[in-house]
């Protein structure tokens, strides 16, 4: 056996290669028209560099009809970490923003030119410059809250376990909770599939980076959340991790969406009524919408 059940890298590419149970360019295509539509709609700063790197930068939408300090959502993007960018997901402002949230999407450089350790690193520097430059645009830096789709639900779990304090003289609770959507917590599967090349996981990178295979030590409370009609292995981990995280006494709820796939699961967040709008919305401790005529 390869990895639990799979005997040979065929079997585990139907799992893990998940651009091909859809329409991928049609898939993309809707994220951009999506997306450019959000950023001609909201007020947007883009490209705001966070660290020394080209790729280290974000991209700001802020709720600007309240006068703030305002809740601050941070989203990471999908792509299993070698593909895409924040200028694709900028349609998840749409839903936060109208519950006058301000969102921001960041951006990260893409295996295989960096390791995964590496985007944990910048996915980790973004967060110390939102919260010491919150105040400069109206953000609320004591409300801090972190969110992603595939490779992003790992940097949010990721996030979440994280010592602030000791690694980079932040308060420890600096990130208030967590969304994860159809993210990956278990990377031993990866070097057996078509995906290995390009994210060059070393023995070490997997186990540091695996956060089902840590006795975890969330800093705040995550809401675990995944499409019921994804493939069988990315609703296996979700459901692994949520169990682990229960039966380590960690705050986590999980949210099953009916009748999603892998690439639909985050497209709440572009509604502003939407169940998966709403259940962030409840994690930030911030009142449900008022549905839609």
């Amino acid at each position: 056996m390869l990895y639990r059940d799979f005997r040979d890298q065929a079997a585990l590419d139907a799992e893990y290669a998940v651009e091909a149970t859809v329409d991928s360019d049609a898939v993309l295509a809707r994220y951009v028209s999506l997306s450019d539509a959000v950023r001609a709609r909201l007020d947007a700063r883009l490209d705001i560099q966070f660290g020394p790197t080209l790729d280290e930068h974000l991209d700001l939408y802020t709720a600007t009809k309240n006068a703030g300090p305002r809740p601050i959502l941070v989203f990471i993007h999908g792509g299993y970490w070698r593909t895409l960018s924040s200028k694709e997901f900028a349609l998840v402002a749409a839903g936060p923003v109208a519950n006058g949230v301000d969102v921001v999407v960041t951006n990260y450089s893409l295996a295989p030119k960096v390791t995964i350790d590496e985007i944990t690193r910048q996915s980790r520097a973004a967060i110390k410059w939102i919260y010491e430059n919150a105040e400069s645009w109206g953000g609320d830096r004591n409300r801090i809250y972190v969110s992603g789709h595939s490779a992003g639900g790992h940097q949010v779990a990721m996030l979440l376990e994280t010592d602030w304090s000791a690694e980079y003289g932040l308060p420890a609770d600096v990130v208030k909770g967590g969304a994860s959507i159809s993210g990956l917590f278990d990377l031993r599967p990866l070097p057996y599939t078509e995906l290995a090349p390009a994210l060059q996981l070393s023995r070490r990178t997997i186990e540091l980076q695996s956060p089902q295979l840590h006795r975890p030590r969330l800093c705040a409370p995550l809401l675990i959340s995944w499409g019921e009609v994804e493939t069988a292995e990315f609703r296996r981990q979700s459901q692994d991790y949520l169990a682990t995280c229960r039966a380590a006494g960690a705050q986590v709820r999980g949210f099953p969406q009916p009748g999603l796939d892998h690439f639909e699961a985050v497209l709440g967040l572009s509604i502003a009524d939407s169940d998966l709008t709403k259940e962030i919305l409840d994690l930030m401790d911030l009142p449900s919408p008022a549905p839609t005529p």
